[in-house]
């Protein structure tokens, strides 16, 4: 058997991981749903593009494109041309990804209110 017929491991360029299996994304509700597809689209094209990564390795992405917050609640970075968007989001030990909330940033720092949103789902999910 030739050395250059085995299959390697996907690596991915946006995580210190490999390829294990696919993940699921699924939304809180469909207004989330709609508010992520309604971003502009440079940034919703940047926001797919991140997500297509989290379905081949995971919730783990590493800055620039995710960081994480604390207490399991994560925070995806999509840019583009009209500006920068942000998608909170948690995982579930189901290899499930579950977008919470997500806005458009106009300002340097994270509103508050927006903070606020993405924790009280957080607890919505985890706690049922």
């Amino acid at each position: 058997m030739s050395p250059f017929n085995k299959t390697t491991p996907s690596i991915s360029k946006y995580a210190n991981i490999q390829s294990v299996s696919n993940w699921t994304i699924v939304y809180f509700n469909q207004r989330v749903q709609n508010d992520v597809m309604a971003m502009p689209a440079g940034v919703l094209a940047d926001y797919l593009r991140l997500c297509d990564a989290m379905t081949l390795f995971g919730a783990d992405l590493r800055m620039p494109h995710s960081k994480a917050l604390g207490d399991g609640l994560f925070e995806l970075r999509p840019k583009g041309r009209e500006g920068i968007g942000r998608v909170f989001y948690c995982a579930q030990q189901v290899r499930t990804i579950v977008v919470l909330h997500s806005f458009v940033k106009k300002t340097q720092d994270t509103p508050d209110r927006e903070m606020r949103v993405a924790r009280q789902r957080l607890k919505e999910v985890q706690h049922g």
